[in-house]
């Protein structure tokens, strides 16, 4: 499940943003298409007007659409439970077109392995980049939070699975060395810049996670430009 939408307010129109002649979401379309873990690719945007052209290009690039509330992500989540009957969630974030489709792959075989989790992620302890992030969330957590949160958690999706008031069944993946200081996430024209110098170092296609950071470690001239960059409290969805 892929969340989008173009009225981010610090960079409106995002996921839209070309990147090497391809749009942000068309990055994250294939990434999510070449996780072999992944039976079926979703993307979830809101009814507003502005949405219409998120919901056109994901039509283009051949992935299903829901469309639901612009501020209450979670129930655009439960909607597109409710569309496709699936036993768990991917979340993946538009924004992020670096996505590698086997991180992608490994937490969702986290699940598959077993499933009793709730939720499986690579943020419980954060060691990647910010913008490398995988979430998977089973329908029951989904649907439980659906019923109880409230606010903040709504907003985000899956932090009630493990910042609210119940106790859910998570396991979390991590890699080593840690490069949670670096960021390949898309919020502001600097990150864009960033995206850009990465792109023409790995080329179009959808690059492995060490590959990111090994660029990044060894090109500290492109790491440096979005470097001062700080995450916002309340993300785009």
């Amino acid at each position: 499940m892929i969340q989008a939408r173009t009225g981010s307010s610090r960079l409106p129109g995002k996921v839209l943003r070309p990147l090497a002649g391809r749009p942000v979401l068309g990055w994250m379309v294939r990434a999510a298409q070449a996780a072999t873990e992944v039976d079926d690719v979703v993307v979830a945007t809101s009814t507003a007007p502005g949405d219409d052209a998120v919901a056109d290009l994901a039509e283009e690039l051949g992935v299903a659409v829901v469309r639901g509330s612009e501020a209450d992500v979670l129930s655009r989540f439960v909607l597109a439970l409710e569309e496709t009957d699936a036993d768990a969630v991917v979340r993946l974030t538009a924004d992020c077109p670096l996505a590698d489709p086997a991180l992608i792959s490994s937490v969702a075989g986290l699940w598959r392995s077993d499933r009793t989790l709730d939720y499986a992620a690579t943020t419980l302890v954060r060691t990647l980049p910010r913008g490398l992030d995988v979430e998977l969330a089973s329908k029951q957590a989904l649907l439980t939070a659906h019923e109880e949160a409230e606010s903040f958690h709504r907003t985000h999706v899956t932090t009630y699975l493990y910042a609210g008031k119940r106790s859910f069944r998570t396991m979390g993946l991590v890699v080593q060395p840690a490069a949670n200081d670096l960021r390949v996430t898309l919020d502001t024209v600097e990150d864009g810049e960033m995206l850009d110098a990465v792109v023409a170092e790995l080329g179009d296609r959808a690059p492995a996670w060490h590959e990111v950071v090994d660029l990044l470690r060894s090109r500290p001239d492109i790491a440096r430009i979005n470097a001062e960059v700080q995450q916002k409290k309340l993300a785009d969805g």
